[in-house]
């Protein structure tokens, strides 16, 4: 996925922003010739003093029976101690080692047992939310003047970042060509106007933005995982391997999960059974239940991206990590970001490898996509309490 908060704030503003500026990447890695390098955080360590191990120690969970009552559409999960971070592709591809410079080193990490949903919020599930409480998402308000200074007033309208191949093969240098600004484009109509999603109760809703996300978790009594929580899930008890299923892309010629196929991005081939998005849980769970960890759509999470972020984590075991103070990514250092976990149905070895278990992805907090969703997670008191 590539920088769909430049891209809306250039074409809302247009006349403050260049398409050079607009075509800053967001969410993943892309090859990129020239790519800036990650500026060092303040508060990092000597590079004598980093933790540079790449290799990954057990996944130890906690010992001891799950809760009694768990809540519905949840699945437990245990808690207790990993390692955190990108293994290499098993190829060693240059696109997928890209992927993973963000995510190392491999560092140690204990998290507490919670509760996670076991599939990414549906449409269906936001529905009920909306109608419940009659909120507005962000992409469904019109921009403010003052968010935009300099703009056309015609351009002040809602809307959101769609992805739109062209119809013809394009180099990959330049993600302009695939990503637009699209007037109308909101949850109920992720493509624009002409887009619905009658029929799609059981499909991840999109289209939303971090503080929309927090919106649905605080009325559903439950909030955003935090990457390391998000990150021993997505493992399913597993240490070390480059997917949350294992070792190989595709056991024994299996699809395991919505990926992009073809040539990207004017084609998506659909060998998987889906060009495009799919509805939730039609791949294999993980080893805790969990369905689309990988692939299919890119989930929010609570932790503040910063592209050095690793490297500033002592030697030791680091208890509940909550990520940094901060947001920081080089690429566009003054727009607050919250990391993303999983890939999408884009992701491709051509150009971006974020289906590889612990590497990251990032997001403008206001600015959602067609292929961003995310899932909540649930504290073991709250849920007492709730019964």
């Amino acid at each position: 996925m590539l920088v769909a908060c430049g891209i809306a704030f250039w074409k809302i503003s247009s006349t403050k922003h260049s398409a050079g500026d607009a075509g800053r990447e967001m969410a993943t890695s892309s090859v990129q010739a020239g790519a800036p390098s990650p500026a060092p955080a303040q508060s990092a360590m000597p590079s004598a003093e980093m933790k540079t191990t790449s290799l990954f120690g057990p996944t130890v969970p906690n010992p001891g029976p799950p809760p009694v009552n768990i809540p519905k559409g949840m699945a437990w999960i245990p808690g207790g101690e990993f390692s955190m971070g990108a293994a290499d592709p098993p190829d060693k591809d240059e696109v997928g080692m890209k992927a993973t410079e963000d995510s190392r080193p491999v560092h140690r990490v204990y998290v507490d047992g919670f509760f996670m949903d076991k599939t990414d919020v549906t449409n269906a599930e936001f529905a009920k939310f909306v109608k419940a409480t009659g909120y507005v998402t962000v992409a469904e308000r019109k921009p403010k003047a003052e968010d935009f200074p300099g703009a056309p007033p015609e351009n002040l309208v809602a809307g959101s970042v769609v992805f739109a191949p062209p119809d013809h093969p394009v180099p990959l240098n330049d993600h302009m060509q695939w990503w637009s600004y699209v007037h109308g484009a909101n949850w109920r109509h992720p493509l624009g106007p002409g887009s619905s999603i009658q029929g799609k109760d059981n499909f991840p809703v999109v289209q939303i933005a971090y503080e929309d996300a927090q919106a649905y978790a605080k009325w559903a009594g439950k909030r955003l995982p935090t990457e390391a929580e998000w990150e021993f899930t997505a493992r399913g008890g597993l240490a070390g391997k480059p997917f949350v299923w294992g070792d190989e892309f595709r056991p024994n010629g299996k699809w395991m999960a919505n990926t992009h196929q073809g040539n990207f991005p004017n084609q998506d081939t659909g060998a998987d059974g889906y060009p495009g998005i799919a509805p939730v849980a039609e791949f294999p769970p993980n080893g805790y239940g969990l369905y689309d960890m990988a692939g299919n759509v890119w989930q929010w999470t609570s932790d503040w991206y910063r592209a050095d972020y690793y490297k500033t984590i002592a030697n030791g075991v680091t208890r509940n990590p909550k990520g940094p103070e901060s947001s920081y990514d080089p690429s566009e250092p003054t727009e607050p970001k919250k990391a993303h976990r999983g890939g999408s149905f884009l992701c491709t070895d051509q150009y971006c490898s974020r289906y590889i278990v612990g590497t990251r992805g990032k997001g403008e907090v206001s600015t959602g996509t067609n292929h961003l969703g995310f899932r909540c997670v649930e504290d073991v008191k709250t849920a007492a309490k709730a019964s």
